[in-house]
C-alpha cells in the first residue's frame, strides 16, 4: 500500500469520518465508504446499508466483476471533480475526490441507489444484462431485492454531493494535519527504514542490513522503530509482505507458492503461518473469498510477480539475546 493509500486508511478509521459515515446513513438511507483510488474491492460489500440487490451481485463473480469495471470508470471520471456512473442494471453511484493539496487521494462514494422507480421491464433488462454474463437472476430473491432498491431524484442526489463536497473539503485539511504530524513525529531513520523495506520486501531483508543503510547501531534501530511504528522490525517486514501477497493472490494464474517466494518467504510453511496468524485465515481461504477477477482487469504492478536478485543471505549479523527478545514478533 502506497502512502496515500495508507492515509486513507488512517482517515477511515478516524473518528471524525466514522461518525461522519453514521450520520449521513442514517438521514439519507445511503451507504458511505472512503477508499483509495487504486483498489479490487467493492467499497460498500458489507458495509451499513448496502443495497441487497448489490449484495446479491457481489456474490457472483462474473457479475462482480462488472460492478469492479464501475468502479474504475467512476474513478477515472471523478479525478478531478464529482461524477456519477451508471452501472449495467440500472443503478447509479456518485464518488467525490478527497485531495491533499492538488492531488487526489481518494474518494467518498455513496450511491447503489436508481433515479427512477424500477419496473418490470427495467428487471427484465436487468435479468437479460446479467444473461449475458452468464448468469441467471430471475429468482424471486433477487426481483425483491431489485425492487427495494432506495429511488433519489436528481435534485436530492445533487444535495447529496454538495454535502460529500463539504465532507471531503474537511477531510482534505484533516489529511494535512495527519501529513504534517506524522512528518513531525518520526524520525528520519524511520522513514528511510519504511521506505527501503517497500522497496526490497522481496529480498533477504535483516535487521543488520536496514541499520546499516540508515547509519545507526541495530541497538538504537530496533529501540527506535517498535517506538515509532508500534511493531517490531520482524513484525512491521512480515505485515509488508503479507499486503504485498494480498495484492498478488487477485490474480488466479499465480500458485500460492509462487506468491509466497515472491514477497520474500523462504518456505511457504512459514508464509501460510505468517498469513494465517496477521490475516486470520490461510492464504487458499483468503483467495476463495475474493472475486474471481481476470488478468486484464488488474492493475499491472500489482498482480505481477517480479523478478527479485539473488538471495544474500547475511550471515554477519548473527542474532543476539537482545534481539530476540525485543525484535521478534
Amino acid at each position: 500500500m502506497n502512502a496515500n493509500g495508507q492515509l486513507i486508511e488512517t482517515l477511515t478509521r478516524s473518528e471524525t469520518f466514522q461518525n461522519y459515515e453514521r450520520a449521513f446513513t442514517e438521514a439519507t438511507g445511503m451507504p458511505l465508504a472512503l477508499r483509495p483510488i487504486e483498489t479490487w474491492q467493492l467499497p460498500f460489500h458489507g458495509q451499513r446499508k448496502e443495497n441487497g440487490f448489490c449484495a446479491l451481485m457481489a456474490g457472483k463473480s462474473r457479475t462482480c466483476a462488472a460492478c469492479l469495471r464501475l468502479q474504475e470508470k467512476l474513478a477515472q471520471d471523478a479525478l478531478n471533480q464529482p461524477a456519477t456512473s451508471n452501472c449495467a442494471f440500472g443503478l447509479c453511484e456518485t464518488a467525490v475526490p478527497v485531495k491533499l493539496g492538488s492531488q487526489t487521494i481518494g474518494y467518498l462514494q455513496t450511491g447503489q441507489v436508481m433515479r427512477q422507480k424500477p419496473t418490470a421491464a427495467s428487471f427484465q433488462r436487468a435479468i437479460d444484462q446479467a444473461g449475458k454474463l452468464g448468469v441467471d437472476i430471475g429468482n424471486e430473491q433477487t426481483k425483491r431485492a431489485y425492487f427495494q432498491t432506495p429511488v433519489v431524484s436528481r435534485r436530492k442526489l445533487d444535495s447529496v454531493t454538495n454535502l460529500l463536497a463539504i465532507f471531503a473539503d474537511h477531510l482534505a485539511m484533516k489529511s494535512n494535519q495527519l501529513v504534517v504530524q506524522t512528518a513531525n513525529a518520526e524520525p528520519t531513520i524511520i522513514t528511510k527504514a519504511r521506505q527501503f523495506i517497500g522497496e526490497h520486501y522481496a529480498e533477504d531483508i535483516s535487521l543488520g542490513q536496514v541499520s546499516s543503510i540508515v547509519n545507526t547501531s541495530r541497538f538504537y534501530f530496533c529501540k527506535q522503530f517498535r517506538k515509532a511504528a508500534g511493531l517490531s522490525f520482524i513484525e512491521f517486514v512480515s505485515r509488508t509482505r503479507i499486503e504485498k501477497a494480498k495484492n498478488l493472490l487477485l490474480n488466479p494464474n499465480l500458485r500460492i507458492s509462487e506468491i509466497a517466494f515472491a514477497v520474500g518467504f523462504q518456505s511457504l510453511t512459514h508464509f501460510n503461518r505468517v498469513f494465517k496468524q496477521i490475516v486470520g485465515q490461510s492464504p487458499t481461504k483468503y483467495r476463495g473469498q475474493l472475486p474471481v477477477t481476470t488478468r486484464f482487469q488488474l492493475p499491472y504492478s500489482e498482480f505481477c510477480v517480479k523478478p527479485v536478485p539473488p538471495r544474500q543471505v547475511d550471515r554477519s549479523n548473527r542474532p543476539q539475546r537482545f534481539y530476540a527478545e525485543n525484535c521478534k514478533p
